[in-house]
């Protein structure tokens, strides 16, 4: 097999867990446009319908189906709808996930638990949904989105950095587990990418300028270039790949004194 048909994805078909804004939208578009078929689920069916278009006019097929990570019987509604419409799934995206900017001694239980039960309980709880059809596909792929709080400490982001250093060891421990099943388990861990939502937060604040000073390419990530680690990470090139992270940040953890 050429180099170019171990990387071809056309024909597999990826579902998307918050898939419906930021980064994982991207993804999933950016997916589609590499030939697969994609279903992109979110809470919010207007945004599902709209990233479905999106998928469309990449030329992909995919279908509307809302799903919420932290109700199992949602995921599992999601999971049989891809099922029944393209006859299996290859590959699992996850990439829902939420923050939360306090100082960790004022963090109540019940907002810890809601950073938690998104970003790491809920990611186990699609992994566990879409198992047996990942597992029937014989070459199943499941890509997490991590962090680089996955790595290091930010400030007053207590729980989200615990959620991501959880993911971290999660897909280590499922890429062992479950590559004996045929599913290779591994996460992108993006830098600092500039979106819609954060913008106005990178360009006008001082933590955000330190973000850039601290980036050694001397520029915040365009989501785009997310999308090649993705392709490889569901692809036949990466067969012989599982439990691992591909941190995608220009430079930023790897640096020490920038100037």
């Amino acid at each position: 097999m050429s180099s170019d048909k171990r990387l071809d994805i056309t024909g597999r078909t990826v579902a998307v867990v918050g898939g419906t804004s930021g980064l994982g939208r991207r993804l999933a578009v950016g997916l589609a446009e590499a030939g697969a078929n994609v279903a992109a689920t979110g809470r919010r069916a207007d945004m599902v319908a709209e990233v479905a278009a999106e998928i469309r006019e990449a030329g992909g097929r995919t279908l509307e189906r809302t799903a919420d990570v932290s109700d199992r019987a949602s995921l599992e509604q999601f999971r049989d709808a891809v099922v029944a419409e393209f006859g299996g799934v290859d590959i699992l995206l996850n990439a829902a996930g939420r923050s939360l900017k306090k100082p960790a001694e004022e963090v109540g239980e019940e907002e810890w638990a809601t950073v938690l039960d998104t970003n790491l309980t809920g990611l186990f709880r699609a992994c566990q949904v879409f198992f047996e059809p990942l597992k029937a596909s014989g070459r199943g792929r499941i890509i997490n989105i991590s962090s680089m709080a996955s790595f290091v400490g930010f400030h007053n982001v207590t729980a989200y950095d615990a959620s991501k250093a959880g993911v971290l060891g999660l897909t280590r421990n499922l890429g062992v587990d479950w590559c004996r099943h045929g599913i290779n388990v591994n996460a992108i861990a993006p830098g600092v990418f500039k979106t819609d939502l954060n913008a106005a937060f990178l360009e006008g604040t001082d933590r955000g300028r330190e973000m850039l000073m601290r980036t050694p390419l001397g520029r915040f990530g365009q989501a785009e270039e997310l999308i090649g680690a993705a392709i490889l990470l569901a692809s036949d090139a990466a067969s012989f790949i599982t439990g691992q992270t591909i941190i995608v940040d220009g430079g930023y953890l790897a640096s020490g004194v920038n100037s």
